[in-house]
């Protein structure tokens, strides 16, 4: 088997050993589905390190930039007078792919960590957490669209269920709201994967493909086909390119989330367990970012290029509203929530500069904010676990009572906020010098976006900084009094582990950018030019 399919389904067999085991052994799951989340990283890290990167990698050919490549026949159907139906199992990465797949790696091993709070149906939880892992990795590996769609939607079943099924109080509700933005981009998207099949030829075969790197390129579109609509034809008075990057841009963008069509993030983060919010924030809005890059731009990048204003301007307005939104929060982890529709907003940015330093930018701030969240979710977790109360006014003077927790609180919101030498600053200062560049190299984003931009991480250090003094400094006082003062131990060994990995990992990224930079290079600089071919 191809190392990169035995990561996508590693997590899978570990699930299945899970359902076939008996309940009476239910204490074991959890340690199952870490070790389960351990062979995934190891095996990320492999092909992290045999990633390779240089000349032969790099340039126009996007077919060269992906490696550990797999590709075998999967559905194949004669359909007469049409030709033949071929659908490949066809897999690889490239650099954005890499740091995504290792990315999502660690922050499910922090999620396995964090599922130590979960006491009821064990069994129904952990196995549904590892197919979710396959699911999301296969997204990041899948380059044939229908395999794609696939995984993209083996994410929403998992999800609904340990939303709704593990949640809060307003569960049922958050799950739903979820399923229903999710389903609806979905659908959609199915419809436009349809019309590209009709209207590419694999230029081998003479048939028509849902192979990705196909349809990246104008050559194989069919342009005598009657079937043909992302040729030359239009939909309701509208090209049919400009209707189909539109389509797939909404689909990406409730993940994102980008505003409007962020309003299911806040409930299902507020609703859902640790581990879930963990994975949502972490993992799910990098799908969004990603589809995007390698989807939307790469399939339309036409299209792309001259809807560049309006994806900065919605970039801009998310990066704001989120931060005012984040400013008048009570609740803490509805204001993580808020805050990562701001910072997503940064990812929005970048892409829309069409420039080598935006992209690398947003990929950047998307691992960046993978991280962030992760142990931004983790530490409420902590608070919550202990007291069940989650009101920023409910605590007070939190320094004296837990301190290694307080350092770990102080570390996360200052990443965040975007200090000089931690992951986030590089991720946001690269987004706005390629908003700030894109408007002398080609014109598409105006100067005020770059600035709006720059008022964001303002916001971000405000609402940080206020949380930080109302809940940690002062004289210490709980609502709960006593009780609470006794139940708010400090941090636990495996809480202290999780968070230093993440810790790491911050400070590392701050200070060695090129851990992902040196990866993605090739692929940003492959895909700048297929925009400005567009």
């Amino acid at each position: 088997m191809n190392i990169l399919s035995l990561l996508i389904f590693i997590p899978l067999l570990f699930g299945l050993i899970i359902v076939v085991l008996p309940s009476s052994l239910r204490a074991g799951f959890k340690y199952i589905t870490l070790l389960a989340t351990l062979v995934q990283l190891g095996i990320s890290i492999f092909l992290y390190l045999h990633f390779q990167t240089g000349p032969d990698h790099a340039g126009v050919n996007i077919e060269s930039q992906f490696q550990f490549v797999q590709k075998l026949p999967w559905i194949n159907l004669d359909l007469g007078t049409f030709g033949k139906m071929q659908i490949d199992y066809f897999v690889g990465i490239d650099g954005i792919s890499i740091t995504m797949v290792l990315m999502t790696s660690i922050v499910m091993v922090i999620a396995a960590l964090a599922s130590w709070e979960i006491k009821s149906n064990l069994k129904g939880f952990f196995a549904l957490f590892l197919l979710l892992n396959t699911a999301v990795i296969g997204v990041f590996c899948a380059l044939d669209f229908f395999l794609f769609y696939i995984f993209y939607e083996l994410m929403l079943l998992p999800l609904y269920f340990l939303i709704g099924m593990w949640g809060g109080h307003r569960r049922e509700y958050a799950a739903i709201k979820f399923f229903l933005y999710t389903l609806f981009g979905s659908v959609f998207m199915l419809l436009v994967m349809v019309g590209l099949y009709l209207s590419v030829k694999d230029p081998n075969t003479g048939n028509h493909t849902f192979n990705i790197i196909q349809m990246m390129n104008p050559a194989n579109y069919d342009q005598g086909s009657i079937f043909t609509l992302f040729a030359h034809k239009t939909i309701l008075g509208m090209p049919a390119r400009t209707v189909g990057f539109v389509v797939l841009f909404i689909a990406f963008a409730i993940k994102v989330p980008v505003v409007p069509l962020h309003t299911w993030l806040p409930d299902a983060h507020v609703e859902a367990p640790t581990p879930v919010s963990i994975i949502l924030a972490g993992i799910l809005l990098k799908v969004g970012g990603y589809g995007i890059m390698r989807i939307c731009l790469g399939i339309f990048p036409d299209i792309a290029s001259s809807g560049a204003y309006w994806l900065g301007l919605l970039g801009v307005i998310s990066i704001i509203y989120g931060a005012l939104n984040a400013l008048a929060q009570r609740d803490l982890k509805r204001l993580i929530a808020y805050s990562s529709v701001s910072h997503m907003g940064f990812v929005l940015l970048g892409i829309a500069s069409q420039t080598t330093e935006g992209i690398s930018g947003a990929v950047m701030q998307m691992v960046s904010h993978g991280f962030l969240s992760t142990m931004l979710f983790f530490l409420v977790g902590v608070i919550y676990n202990r007291v069940h109360d989650r009101d920023i006014y409910n605590f007070r003077g939190l320094g004296s009572l837990m301190p290694k927790y307080t350092t770990f609180t102080m570390i996360a919101f200052f990443a965040s906020l975007g200090l000089p030498g931690l992951s986030a600053f590089i991720g946001e200062a690269f987004s706005l010098t390629g908003a700030f560049k894109s408007p002398s190299v080609n014109g598409y984003l105006p100067y005020w976006m770059a600035i709006c931009g720059s008022v964001g991480i303002l916001l971000s250090a405000g609402y940080f900084l206020w949380t930080l003094q109302r809940m940690f400094f002062g004289t210490l006082s709980l609502k709960g009094g006593d009780i609470w003062k006794t139940a708010l131990t400090d941090l636990y060994a495996r809480e202290t582990i999780a968070l230093l990995i993440l810790t790491i990992l911050t400070l590392a990224l701050g200070i060695m950018p090129s851990l992902v930079f040196g990866k993605i290079n090739d692929s940003v600089v492959g895909l700048i030019h297929f925009l400005s071919r567009g």
